[in-house]
């Protein structure tokens, strides 16, 4: 079910924040949490549950920490790893909001703008439980707040995978590496 909802509102979602998103160039800018995750996630499996959230209906490339970005169809391999590039740098070049999303399969789906997201797979957030309670609020940005039920920068379980994903949109983001181009079909 949310699978299908996510499908659905692509264009509502990442395309709306996307016309939006502009790059800044200011000394200092973006900044960067702290935060630099001592584990990985398998790629192997974070390119598994894209294409499933996608339906298998759309091209995407994974960055070497996992995050991804959804690709018009029929670019060549050059054009959707520079697309894939432009698609991180804007939301790099922007402040990277997040918009995180429980799947029907267990897991997060940390979404942001230009297409791009993350995911957090549920067993190795559980596996790296410790770190993640942790260093959590290290994923934050200097002086950023962010507001939740709970209060500002107060999270819950699922707020912390969120900040998890993110933090590893923004090693991707640093250094950016094209590491796969998943097609379609």
């Amino acid at each position: 079910m949310m699978r299908r909802s996510f499908l659905a509102g692509l264009d509502a979602v990442f395309g709306a924040a996307g016309a939006k998103a502009q790059p800044q160039d200011k000394p200092g800018f973006p900044p960067v949490p702290a935060w630099h995750p001592s584990f990985a996630q398998p790629l192997d499996r974070i390119a598994d549950r894209v294409r499933y959230y996608l339906d298998g209906k759309r091209d995407f490339a994974l960055f070497g920490h996992g995050t991804f970005a959804i690709l018009a169809d029929g670019l060549s391999d050059d054009a959707a790893r520079m697309a894939a590039l432009a698609a991180l740098a804007g939301v790099y070049g922007a402040h990277p909001d997040m918009n995180p999303l429980p799947m029907d399969d267990g897991n997060i789906l940390v979404r942001y703008s230009h297409y791009t997201g993350t995911v957090v797979l549920s067993d190795v957030a559980k596996a790296h439980w410790a770190e993640i309670e942790a260093k959590h609020l290290n994923g934050l940005t200097t002086d950023e707040v962010l507001i939740t039920p709970l209060g500002p920068n107060k999270f819950d379980d699922f707020g912390k995978q969120a900040l998890l994903g993110r933090a590893y949109m923004f090693l991707d983001a640093q250094a950016p590496e094209v590491v796969a181009i998943h097609r379609h079909g």
